[in-house]
């Protein structure tokens, strides 16, 4: 089983032997290998069973850092990073010969970011390379926001787990880049459309979907229990349909419960906050898919900031969704 540890220094001696760390950052837990060693790279795929067609996202201590790795920064991205890094903002660039391959999955594009977490930072600030790092989870599974999630689903597979507690935001970070010069979310995430227009002067428009992954996050099927789930609006219809069930729900601010006899109800946030939201939505889908239930009702958030990129998991998570 993986070795749980805060120790920064153990966790560089696994990365620098070519092996494999997961770390926390303010999103999710990331499963951590050497950016720069193809091998240590499949280590990654083999563990989550990830398909070798999908993107990883480079990690870095600092801007300075991604220069040697990026074609070209232009000034919007240092605009960006002024603002919004250490933080979970993705930038999607033109990457350099340094890149290997399976980073990018043979785009010419990669993925960057920095992350706000102390202990990664620490440790980012002490290697010579950036760190893959995608959820470390089994592929298409919920994302981990603990360290225990991690032990529990891939503690068998991997050496090392650094623990950084519970994760402060819960929602992967967004992927933003430029298609036909224009700003583009290629998934929406922890910073909100909002937040990007107020610094680009611009709002960036939604990329339509395609059928190759050109960043990570971007599969229809993703971030999803092994119980059946369904997302709504439509709680109490479902709950009618499917009354002969053993359902758990998840609702934002108010429960359903008190209608209809179901298994296990969890309000995230009494007071309708949709951060909140996001911090709890991964370790209660997670605690319910444990539970031996035959559905999982989830009740999507209203569409406004964060919300959108709430949703747009649920979506992804869901056998079907209403809204």
């Amino acid at each position: 089983m993986a070795t749980i540890t805060k120790d920064v220094l153990s966790a560089k001696e696994v990365l620098d032997a070519g092996g494999l760390v997961a770390i926390p950052t303010e999103t999710v837990y990331g499963l951590a290998a050497k950016g720069t060693d193809a091998a240590a790279l499949k280590q990654i795929f083999e563990a989550k069973g990830r398909p070798v067609n999908n993107p990883l996202i480079l990690h870095f201590a600092t801007l300075d850092s991604i220069r040697p790795f990026v074609s070209e920064l232009p000034q919007a991205v240092q605009l960006l990073a002024s603002n919004f890094w250490p933080g979970p903002l993705t930038l999607l660039l033109p990457k350099s010969k340094k890149v290997p391959e399976v980073v990018t999955a043979g785009n010419d594009r990669v993925a960057v970011r920095i992350p706000d977490h102390p202990l990664t930072l620490e440790l980012l600030q002490q290697l010579e390379y950036p760190l893959a790092a995608p959820s470390a989870n089994p592929s298409g599974y919920i994302s981990p926001t603990r360290a225990a999630h991690v032990a529990q689903q891939l503690g068998g597979k991997i050496p090392m787990i650094l623990d950084g507690g519970p994760c402060k935001s819960g929602i992967e970070s967004t992927i933003l880049g430029w298609d036909e010069g224009l700003p583009t979310i290629y998934r929406p995430g922890a910073i909100t459309t909002e937040e990007i227009a107020g610094v680009l002067g611009t709002t960036p428009r939604a990329h339509q979907k395609s059928t190759s992954l050109l960043a990570p996050g971007m599969s229809l099927s993703h971030y999803a229990p092994r119980t059946p789930t369904i997302a709504t609006t439509a709680v109490l219809k479902e709950l009618e349909r499917h009354k002969e069930k053993k359902i758990g729900v998840i609702a934002l601010r108010s429960g359903f419960g008190d209608q209809f006899l179901v298994e296990k109800e969890v309000i995230l946030s009494p007071q309708g906050s949709l951060q909140e939201m996001a911090q709890k939505l991964y370790a209660t889908m997670y605690q319910l898919d444990t539970m031996d239930l035959d559905l999982i009702l989830i009740e999507f958030a209203p569409g406004e900031g964060i919300g959108s990129a709430i949703n747009d998991r649920l979506k992804r998570s869901s056998i079907h969704y209403n809204l």
